[in-house]
């Protein structure tokens, strides 16, 4: 029921060096995809990509030709208000039911903020967001 609001979000795993987002940005200009957003997270001598992207399939398999790993992700992604208190109006309601956000990060659109969320269920934060009134993105968005 809520599979639409499903977001396939790419999780690139590579080593902690320079020239590794370059050669993910130069795999996906070549490939003529666009990104929409992406965040970088650093573990001991790796760190993993996660980028939004208009072409998930055709971005998984040429980064993956090249050696990298790549692994699908579900996110949500929640429309906030542009202003001091859209955050909060974004994940209230999933604190006020309990669910945890493993991650997130946002970026700014021309219509508003949107907030990407990594949540251990993306069905019962959708269901808890939408009954609050929060707006969420749905897939055909992103392609």
């Amino acid at each position: 029921m809520y599979e639409k609001y499903r977001i396939k979000q790419l999780s690139i795993f590579s080593e902690n060096r320079p020239g590794r987002l370059a050669a993910m940005a130069r795999a996906m200009m070549d490939e003529d995809v666009s990104i929409y957003a992406f965040s970088i997270a650093e573990g001991a001598g790796y760190g993993v990509i996660r980028a939004l992207v208009d072409h998930p399939e055709r971005a998984f398999k040429k980064l993956s030709s090249l050696g990298m790993t790549v692994r699908y992700t579900d996110v949500l992604a929640v429309e906030m208000e542009d202003r001091p208190g859209g955050l909060y109006e974004a994940v209230s309601a999933l604190a006020e039911a309990g669910i945890n956000i493993e991650y997130s990060y946002a970026y700014s659109g021309k219509r508003c903020a949107v907030l990407i969320l990594r949540v251990e269920d993306p069905d019962a934060a959708a269901e808890r967001l939408l009954a609050k009134g929060a707006r969420l993105l749905e897939i055909s968005q992103f392609t």
